[in-house]
């Protein structure tokens, strides 16, 4: 079975509704790796929609609990295209993939895992998820492959109101009392250092994009940066400022450590005693010492560490 586009939110082709089962028993198999990347996606998509699940009864409004509750159902329904796409490489149903594998097979980004926090929080995940998303499925309507296509074409008519929705709070909130503008900041503050892993191109990602199947994430930064930068302004809310330096893989299986260059507001940094021990703030000259080891109480990290390299290349600017 082929799917066309842009017919309805529910339909793909003349009198064809796309659903998860049909994609599971269609003709077209996706490859290893284009089973791969429908799985990442899958997983974000998953994780985000069990996420805000939680906020069902518990959210500040009785709207609300509608509301997200019909958005992570979205979310959910977009994992299981996905799913049910990547499983037709793999001989594996949607709920195998759902719900049997193990923590380190999952390949969802950190923003989408994060603790729900307060509401603010929950809203700015939002605002930073949605706005990349819609980018994100906007080009992959455009994917030679034709299921990928049409899930695109059908997610991002929902992904046009999870972004209505988030920028709406945006501005409830920061323009609104001093406490929830005060919140409303602090989540997206806390978020903002995950932000940067949406955009990572893998080998995989840059093979499949080559071919006109997948998106490269590093694509899509600008677009979404420029357009969260202005929902953040308009809504009377200060853009951290970051930008992605490096990666490094983490100790841990399937896991990936990125290394950022931000700019804070104030010097107010505390530990948070959990990964943190210490915090100091050094001038350049005091961080060149560092790295050649004259520092009189501050051990340089190894050379073939990520902090090794933050540090030597924020040094040498000036």
């Amino acid at each position: 079975m082929s799917f066309a586009t842009n017919d309805s939110a529910t339909r793909h082709s003349a009198g064809v509704a796309i659903t998860a089962e049909e994609i599971a028993a269609g003709e077209q198999k996706a490859s290893d790796d284009v089973a791969r990347y429908a799985l990442a996606l899958g997983d974000d998509a998953l994780m985000l929609g069990q996420r805000l699940s939680w906020w069902i009864s518990r959210a500040p409004e009785l709207e609300e609990d509608i509301a997200l509750g019909n958005i992570a159902l979205d979310l959910v329904g977009h994992a299981r295209f996905l799913l049910s796409y990547a499983g037709t490489a793999w001989g594996k149903t949607e709920d195998e993939l759902a719900y049997f594998r193990d923590e380190e097979e999952f390949r969802s980004v950190r923003l989408v895992e994060a603790e729900n926090g307060d509401f603010a929080k929950t809203i700015a995940r939002q605002l930073y998820y949605s706005f990349y998303s819609y980018e994100l499925y906007t080009r992959l309507r455009e994917s030679t492959d034709p299921t990928l296509a049409a899930i695109a074409d059908k997610a991002l008519k929902e992904v046009l109101y999870h972004q209505d929705h988030a920028a709406l709070w945006l501005q409830r909130l920061g323009l609104g009392t001093e406490e929830s503008k005060r919140r409303m900041q602090r989540g997206l503050d806390e978020l903002w250092p995950y932000v940067a892993e949406l955009f990572h191109d893998d080998d995989v990602v840059r093979a499949l994009a080559e071919q006109g199947v997948a998106v490269l994430p590093s694509s899509l930064e600008e677009p979404t940066m420029t357009r969260i930068r202005a929902a953040i302004e308009e809504a009377g809310l200060t853009v951290v400022a970051t930008a992605y330096h490096s990666s490094q893989p983490w100790p841990f299986p399937s896991q990936l450590m990125i290394g950022l260059i931000a700019e804070v507001s104030d010097d107010q940094a505390r530990p948070d005693q959990t990964e943190l021990e210490a915090v100091a703030w050094l001038t350049r000259a005091e961080a060149r010492a560092v790295i050649a080891g004259d520092h009189p109480t501050i051990q340089p990290p190894p050379p073939f560490a990520i902090a090794h390299n933050l540090i030597k290349a924020w040094a040498e600017e000036g």
